[in-house]
């Protein structure tokens, strides 16, 4: 059997699904958002996008700045909620029962129950029709000391993080495998 074509459309999963903060401490919100990713390594660089419709858009081309947090299992129904909720009806962290984490570079407030919290500084904005591009510069990585093991290597395995595809949240599975592992020299047996 061959593939089937379908019309343009945005079927690149799984991707993450991640609750972006914004604001201030006094006045913050959260949006959901699936269309984020890494975009630059050196520097660090990442992106989300968002439609000119939500009220989180203006609150970001304001501000240039927002914190990516990484959601879980034990986050999705907040990480759901939060998408299909307005932040200028309601307070989403009150809501959520989320606690505000002050951030160290930024002014956003960062989730504390997310294992890690990238703060980011919107370094370039383009619209691109649908939804308008914030291009941002990693300033921190915070991550939760749990989930940091004895070598003070983060262990991601271990936060049961979700992602978004085609409708649907999925929890990650297992580790299958490491960068480079397809071509590592295999250790000689005694």
């Amino acid at each position: 059997m061959g593939k089937v074509i379908w019309k343009p459309g945005t079927f690149e999963y799984p991707i993450p699904a991640v609750m972006v903060s914004l604001g201030d401490m006094e006045k913050s919100n959260i949006i959901t958002v699936a269309w984020t990713g890494i975009i630059n390594s050196d520097p660090a660089m990442v992106y989300i996008s968002i439609r000119k419709t939500r009220y989180s858009y203006n609150i970001i081309k304001e501000t240039k700045e927002f914190a990516i947090n990484l959601t879980t299992k034990n986050l999705a129904y907040a990480t759901d909620w939060c998408g299909v909720k307005s932040g200028a009806n309601v307070d989403k962290f009150k809501e959520m029962h989320l606690t505000k984490q002050k951030a160290e570079n930024i002014k956003c407030p960062l989730i504390k129950e997310s294992p890690v919290s990238i703060e980011c500084k919107v370094v370039d904005i383009k619209d691109l029709g649908s939804h308008t591009m914030f291009v941002a510069k990693v300033l921190s990585i915070d991550a939760d000391e749990k989930y940091i093991d004895e070598k003070g290597a983060f262990d991601i395995s271990k936060c049961d993080l979700i992602a978004y595809a085609n409708g649907g949240y999925y929890q990650l599975g297992k580790k299958i495998g490491k960068f480079g592992y397809s071509v590592q020299k295999k250790k000689k047996s005694k």
